[in-house]
């Protein structure tokens, strides 16, 4: 559990710098608008609080997660909004802020109890302690990057990225599938430029297929948090191009992304 232990503590550190972010917004804050269309600052708390939720379901009560399925197919384009909405309904910023904070605790418990090598049953395919841990790390980064810009606060970059650039090479194919696209069948190539200085790779280094850039800047594009166009992500070999026009590191339908900024 080393290793899984490892992307727990990284993701509690996440949640408390996300979390500072909102303890002391005001009301008008916590009803302001983010780049996610349609969502406020308290929509991308409830978010989080309702995957935090469903989570612990997938950990705790798998036969019931099912059910958590069979309920997002009933309404694929829309369970999200739909979920996060209902919260934010039912909690005023105070009350949903204390919802996130225990349940992200309860899963983190949870996670940390489960036998090694156990798999848990996801919206895309199953997942390990460490693989959980890393995605919901990952969207705390995407929707506190959501709420730093709706704030207008520069976050610093942290090594924890590393988390957020793995899942989203590893999530390659899963963009070609939820398009309905042929995924490419020979490895890619990734290096990132870290903030430390360190270089963090993927893939052989003959590949034909590349993409370089900054570690930041990759993290921002499979999360679809900016456009590839505003980012200094580089792609050499037309299967890497297309890769970066429609990465996404999270599971369900594709993205919309963002517009480029000169369009916003």
């Amino acid at each position: 559990m080393s290793d899984a232990s490892a992307v727990l503590d990284d993701l509690r550190s996440e949640s408390l710098e996300c979390d500072l972010l909102v303890a002391g917004a005001s009301a008008r804050q916590w009803a302001g608008e983010t780049p996610a269309e349609g969502w406020t600052v308290a929509h991308q708390i409830a978010h989080l609080s309702w995957t935090d939720d469903v989570a612990l379901i997938s950990v705790t009560d798998p036969g019931r997660f099912g059910d958590e399925v069979a309920r997002a197919m009933e309404d694929p384009e829309g369970f999200v909004d739909r979920a996060a909405e209902g919260i934010v309904a039912a909690c005023p910023p105070d009350a949903l802020l204390g919802r996130w904070r225990a349940g992200r605790e309860r899963l983190q418990e949870a996670l940390r109890a489960a036998p090694a090598g156990t798999k848990f049953p996801w919206y895309g395919p199953p997942m390990s302690v460490a693989s959980m841990a890393t995605g919901r790390l990952m969207e705390t980064w995407a929707h506190g990057q959501d709420i730093a810009d709706a704030l207008g606060v520069t976050r610093t970059p942290t090594a924890r990225l590393r988390h957020v650039a793995r899942i989203g090479v590893r999530a390659r194919d899963y963009a070609f599938f939820v398009r309905g696209k042929q995924a490419p069948t020979e490895e890619f190539r990734v290096e990132l430029a870290a903030p430390g200085g360190e270089l963090i790779t993927y893939g052989p280094e003959d590949a034909g297929q590349r993409v370089t850039g900054p570690l930041h800047d990759f993290c921002l594009l499979v999360t679809q948090r900016a456009h590839r166009d505003d980012l200094a992500v580089r792609a050499e070999g037309a299967d890497a191009d297309a890769w970066l026009s429609i990465a996404q590191a999270f599971a369900g339908p594709a993205g919309a992304g963002r517009a480029p900024k000169g369009e916003r």
